[in-house]
């Protein structure tokens, strides 16, 4: 059932990312149309601007996020014993090399790991973390934020957040559309193209440019949320004990909203740091339905 469950959120994160980028395609062809009359010339500069995007996000380094979120780096086991030792014990575990250490001050139970591969990555936690979790515990949140460390997922939800910016940027582009010009007229006259095709290509440009944003969103939510299970999935398989990660994820449900946490990175913690209500836009999965799916392991 573990590593069924690996393996089934692995292939829908693979197919969620190759969806963004039809998506982006998608966007690029009605801009092109609205703005230069060419689908083609759309796709191209959509596809660019989504590789420029997303080189600058990976680019950003640890430490800068770890600026935002007011984290203090650990340097040895003398500081936080029982973190530093149980983030070097999953990291073996895990095959990884051990990431940097980090504590964030807040009374609120919570972690999240940075970082685009193993070798650059570090794991934070917070105070209220350490004061609540008991070792097995700690274990668990720490095999999971390795888990997102092993995977790649910084990385994954790095590219998620770029094409979500460069789709942004692209409908910006072409809501101001009649500006520019009336460039699908003069492509559609050059090329002999009818009425009805016309008509057709800009109604399709104008819905996809309400759309897309929505769409953008939820993919890259969707993504977010899947990469919490696989995690969840992963930290069950280096600490051998699911009942490790469920009892923490209960502690955590309760814990009251974080001080000072930065909200763009509020997809990157166990769990989810805001506690704003449940609705379609969260960017974890609820913390009943992550305790049921351990349950089951």
């Amino acid at each position: 059932m573990l590593y069924e469950q690996i393996q089934s959120n692995k292939r829908r994160t693979i197919v969620l990312l190759v969806g963004f980028f039809i998506l982006v395609a998608i966007v690029g062809a009605a801009v092109g149309y609205l703005l230069l009359g060419s689908l083609e010339l759309g796709i191209i500069a959509a596809i660019v601007i989504g590789v420029i995007y997303t080189l600058i996000m990976i680019s950003n380094s640890t430490s800068v996020v770890m600026a935002m979120n007011h984290g203090t780096e650990i340097k040895n086991a003398d500081e936080e014993p029982e973190l530093w030792h149980t983030v070097e014990d999953m990291s073996m575990v895990a095959q990884v090399p051990m990431p940097r250490v980090f504590i964030i001050q807040d009374d609120s139970p919570n972690a999240f790991a940075t970082g685009n591969s193993p070798k650059n990555s570090a794991v934070a936690a917070t105070t209220g973390l350490l004061k609540i979790m008991n070792r097995h515990e700690l274990e668990g949140v720490i095999g999971h934020e390795i888990s997102h460390i092993r995977n790649y997922d910084i990385r994954i939800s790095t590219i998620a957040l770029a094409l979500t910016a460069a789709i942004s940027l692209l409908v910006n582009l072409g809501s101001n559309w009649w500006f520019w010009g009336s460039g699908t007229n003069r492509r559609d006259n050059r090329e002999g193209g009818s009425n009805g095709a016309q008509i057709f290509l800009l109604i399709f440009s104008i819905i996809i440019m309400v759309l897309a944003p929505l769409v953008a969103t939820v993919v890259q939510l969707a993504i977010s949320r899947n990469r919490e299970y696989l995690a969840d999935a992963g930290s069950v398989e280096l600490t051998r004990n699911p009942e490790e990660l469920i009892s923490a994820l209960s502690k955590l449900g309760s814990a009251k909203p974080m001080e000072n946490v930065d909200p763009s990175s509020a997809s990157l913690y166990i769990s989810n740091p805001l506690k704003q209500k449940k609705h379609l836009f969260d960017t974890h999965p609820p913390i009943e339905e992550r305790i049921a799916r351990l349950q089951k392991m």
